[in-house]
């Protein structure tokens, strides 16, 4: 089969290997019908994480189960299914409280399952699904999707999960003002759960025209272009001389942090969900003056998925909408480049 494979920065190419199969009796195998590019896939991208090896990457996909060992019952082949972004047991104290990124099993696309065998990465042909029952979300009803269902089901694997766990850790509920910095794909997403969970007003930090109106069109009230001072001091005007209940780091960077460290009211709530790219250190004192919270981190999207698949099957919210671009998975160099300069917001890969 045809797969990506990382092998320096800005070195990415699709290559030949091996397809999957069965290895485990928990295992399936998952013929992947989409994928997708990942804003953080640009860190190795952009040498900004180290890549020692030549590696298979991608994390984001859904398909068709085309095989299943021997202990799988709840999985059966035809199944339609969204792979989360990292493998979990389903039964460790961190799964059994919903924290399944911290899984004691976990494991990643493109590197190791924890018996050590290999694990196929997610933008390529097909995948080896370890610990299958417990890692993948049936999708019921659905074997082919059409383009835009196809797109939304593809976002619950990781950008709209991550966007949910944003607005769930900066506290947004029905009646509270929102801040959203980053205008990404996960702070795309990141709008349109605010608005989901009822947000009164949605201010967006965005400069893009054509973020901007995707924005709107998830939810946001407020478009802000100005950073810094500048940025604070127009969030301030807009909500009447205070600043926002709720605000949503979308980014991971040192300047994205601390935009939205300052656009927070004391006493409100920040939920981090951008990667940290290094320097965003969080000032104590500043959270001891004002009381403002800090949560976030990697979005547990097994615990959120099927709570958001049934929005999307109901047609409530659409998030594929931040798919701009669909390119065939041959592409794929191009899909990192086109990332990486802007010019998409983010790109399906189509097998």
């Amino acid at each position: 089969m045809r797969a990506t494979i990382i092998h320096a920065p800005g070195d990415i190419r699709v290559e030949d290997r091996d397809y999957p199969a069965v290895q485990l009796t928990t295992d399936v195998v998952v013929k992947v019908t989409a994928s997708c590019v990942c804003g953080s896939d640009l860190w190795p991208y952009r040498g900004v994480r180290p890549t020692r090896r030549p590696t298979a990457i991608g994390h984001e996909f859904i398909g068709t189960v085309e095989s299943i060992g021997p202990a799988v019952t709840t999985l059966a082949v035809g199944d339609f299914v969204i792979a989360p972004f990292v493998i979990s047991c389903g039964a460790c104290p961190q799964c059994l409280n919903g924290v399944t990124v911290a899984c004691d099993r976990h494991a990643g696309w493109g590197g190791k399952d924890d018996t050590g065998l290999a694990v196929d990465g997610g933008q390529g042909g097909a995948v080896r699904v370890p610990l299958a029952e417990s890692t993948l979300v049936k999708v019921p009803g659905i074997t082919e999707p059409d383009d835009a269902l196809r797109a939304s089901l593809l976002t619950l694997s990781d950008v709209m999960a991550t966007g949910h766990h944003a607005a769930l850790a900066a506290k947004v509920a029905p009646g509270r003002t929102v801040v959203v910095v980053g205008d990404g794909a996960v702070g795309l997403c990141g709008v349109l759960a605010a608005k989901r969970l009822g947000a009164e007003r949605i201010i967006a930090m965005s400069r893009h025209a054509d973020r901007q109106g995707i924005a709107r069109e998830f939810g946001a009230t407020d478009i802000v272009e100005e950073r810094g001072e500048e940025g604070v001091a127009k969030v301030r005007e807009l909500l009447g001389g205070v600043l926002a209940d709720s605000v949503l780091e979308c980014v991971g960077t040192k300047e994205s942090m601390d935009q939205a460290l300052h656009s927070v009211r004391p006493g409100g709530a920040l939920g981090f969900v951008g990667v940290p790219a290094g320097g965003a250190e969080v000032p104590l004192r500043y959270l001891f003056d004002t009381n403002i919270s800090i949560a976030g981190g990697m979005a547990p999207a097994r615990t959120y998925i099927p709570e958001l698949l049934a929005d999307v099957l109901a047609g409530t919210i659409n998030p594929g909408r931040v798919f701009d671009v669909v390119l065939p998975l041959e592409k794929a160099p191009e899909a990192y480049r086109a990332m990486d300069e802007r010019r998409a917001i983010k790109v399906m890969l189509i097998p």
